[in-house]
């Protein structure tokens, strides 16, 4: 099956899911997508990571695409949405994509197996049978320290030959195998970092783009960073990144995503930081450390 090969570039949101007594948000959901969809971000990926996709049903996950879609079609924004599937069994994942194939996503996000370890070989062959006569375009993500199994870049490139599967989020966690990957991937496959902390540094050695939880708070100074590395301003871009490289640290310093989701409930954007256990939330040390950091960003501003 021979297919376009979007690629998908730039900022990306992996937007949270707010929760409130237990259950789907909606309103803050919507107010969520309302706020982005006028932000300077190029998709949303809904049911990732950050979204606390593995504590959702399939049914909460459905409910949180047809929101998106309907907020930013009353808004008139057109912006491309992603859809975060994962899991450990080929055979289910597969019937996963299937059962969402008529749900209106531009595309899909699907990490490595995780617990299992399966060989580089069994690798191969999970997002081989997942491709497999699918029309919607893949996004790998690998992310060792979550899964315990490395998607060596032999066994992407093999991967990268199949239409469908476009690109990598890039959370390896390794400088080498990172640097090799840019160096050696096939016109037009996108790779995007998913390590907050390291954004310029992956947009000068040449990455597309990232998918950034941290990017939830100063959006516009993260966009900045990605169009002045693009405009070739690397002294701006530095300068940019060193007024927001501090966020990702204390955006990370607690699971994810707690701390994200207590800025944008202190922040109005959610009526609730609510996550679901096994996560927690924050600690009242951080607590302070993020309220902190949001009133010298706010008297700044001003």
């Amino acid at each position: 099956m021979e297919t376009p090969r979007p690629a998908p570039r730039g900022l990306w949101l992996p937007l949270v899911t707010p929760f409130r007594d237990g259950a789907l948000d909606e309103p803050s959901l919507r107010r969520l997508v309302r706020h982005y969809g006028g932000e300077p971000v190029d998709g949303l990926i809904l049911g990732s990571t950050t979204g606390e996709a593995l504590a959702l049903d399939e049914a909460e996950l459905a409910r949180i695409v047809a929101v998106a879609v309907e907020t930013l079609a009353e808004a008139g924004r057109r912006m491309p949405l992603w859809l975060g599937l994962s899991g450990c069994d080929t055979r289910k994942l597969a019937g996963a994509l299937a059962r969402t194939a008529s749900w209106p996503v531009d595309g899909y996000l699907v990490a490595c197996p995780y617990y299992v370890r399966p060989s580089q070989e069994g690798l191969l062959r999970h997002f081989s049978a997942l491709a497999e006569g699918m029309e919607r375009p893949i996004l790998l993500y690998n992310i060792p320290y979550r899964t315990g199994v490395n998607l060596a870049n032999e066994t992407l490139l093999r991967l990268a030959r199949r239409p469908n599967i476009v690109g990598l989020k890039d959370c390896s966690a390794d400088a080498a195998q990172s640097s090799d990957l840019l160096r050696r991937r096939p016109a037009g496959f996108t790779v995007l970092t998913g390590e907050d902390a390291l954004f310029l540094t992956a947009l000068a050695q040449g990455a597309d783009g990232g998918i950034l939880a941290s990017a939830h708070v100063e959006t516009r100074a993260f966009a900045a960073v990605r169009d002045l590395m693009a405009a070739g301003d690397w002294r701006g871009a530095l300068a940019g990144w060193q007024a927001i490289a501090e966020l990702p640290r204390l955006l990370f310093a607690e699971p994810n995503p707690a701390p994200v989701k207590h800025w944008l409930w202190r922040s109005g954007l959610i009526d609730s930081p609510e996550v679901r256990l096994p996560l927690t939330g924050v600690t009242a040390g951080l607590a302070d450390r993020i309220e902190g950091e949001m009133a010298r960003r706010g008297a700044m501003a001003a």
